[in-house]
């Protein structure tokens, strides 16, 4: 029998219709799972839930606002009362480019409402209905999580807390069965970069994509695909071993720089 098989299982991805998490997405689906695709974006996460099933993966979309307590608790529990929820991927978040002098409290609060509360809410929420199943909940952090980086002040702290919410988790719940990890990637080639390089640099994009590739020792960003493996990896029966546990995907970005 082949290894890492979702056959069976139930994943709920947010973020789950572009970038790393629209190759979640696929690659769980490719393997098994049947994939409930949470995402803000109506239009893409119904077009990616489409190319699933077209294909004759198991895949449905649902509206999702991660800040919204409330209408993520009525959303994972009506998908519960359907389906045991076996995965979750805490993968929806956003960016924010400066220090803390060119950071707003308003700025502050977006990051804050989206990256550690909306993970906190889906966390919760989810939590509520594996206790006594067990589960797995894999948080999205990055390498901003434990170096640092610069002009990255509001990403950072959201995603420190992002890594050591997946540490209490893992340690709150491990009698339950349920395992709690977190990956930190470093710079992946992702529609977000491409516009961030487009709409900041428009007359010299393909020296800054360059410039940017090169930050990490392998001279080159992540594909998404590279992360949504090591997410099915984790995810999987054969990582049952694991909780507690950041896992860097990097280029060797934390260990070979400096």
């Amino acid at each position: 029998m082949a290894a890492f098989q979702l056959n069976g299982k139930t994943a709920l991805i947010t973020g789950g219709a572009s970038g790393i998490g629209k190759a979640i997405s696929t690659v769980f689906a490719q393997h098994g799972a049947k994939v409930y695709i949470l995402d803000y974006n109506k239009e893409e996460g119904a077009h990616v839930a489409r190319e699933l099933t077209d294909k004759g993966f198991k895949a449905s979309f649902e509206f999702c606002d991660v800040a919204d307590e409330k209408q993520i608790a009525e959303l994972i529990d009506r998908i519960a009362n359907k389906n045991k929820i076996d995965i979750l991927i805490n993968n929806a978040g956003v960016a924010h480019i400066g220090n803390i002098e060119k950071t707003t409290a308003a700025d502050l609060d977006h990051i804050y409402s989206i990256n550690i509360k909306g993970v906190f809410n889906c966390a919760k929420a989810v939590i509520n209905n594996m206790k006594g199943n067990g589960g797995v909940i894999l948080n999205m952090a990055s390498i901003a999580s434990s170096v640092g980086i610069s002009d990255r002040f509001a990403y950072s702290m959201s995603k420190g807390a992002v890594l050591t919410m997946t540490y209490s988790i893992a340690k709150d719940y491990v009698a339950e069965g349920i395992r709690c990890n977190c990956i930190s990637p470093a710079r992946v080639h992702t529609p977000f970069v491409d516009n961030f390089i487009a709409q900041n640099y428009p007359d010299n994009q393909d020296e800054m994509f360059k410039k940017l590739s090169k930050t990490q020792p392998l001279g080159r960003m992540g594909k998404p695909e590279e992360i949504a493996h090591l997410a099915l990896y984790l995810a999987s029966d054969e990582a049952s071993f694991i909780t507690g546990t950041d896992f860097p995907i990097d280029g060797g970005f934390i260990k070979l720089n400096g």
